[in-house]
């Protein structure tokens, strides 16, 4: 029973792990991720996009002070 949750577990985690990466990265689109995740990363396809996507460079607001 206990073997049966730790690979329920770690299935889940390795499902949703662009998703994990997004959220440690701080990346601006981690909800749009998640969905994407969600609902396209059993495809294969859909998982790979979203841990590419994941992974890359946010852009950053850059901020311009006048004075």
């Amino acid at each position: 029973m206990h073997l049966l949750f730790a690979i329920l577990c770690l299935s889940a985690a390795a499902y949703f792990l662009p998703t994990i990466v997004a959220a440690a990265r701080g990346h601006r689109q981690t909800l749009a991720i998640f969905i994407l995740n969600l609902f396209l990363g059993w495809s294969g396809l859909g998982w790979v996009v979203a841990l590419i996507w994941a992974c890359t460079n946010p852009a950053h607001e850059t901020v311009i002070i006048q004075r």
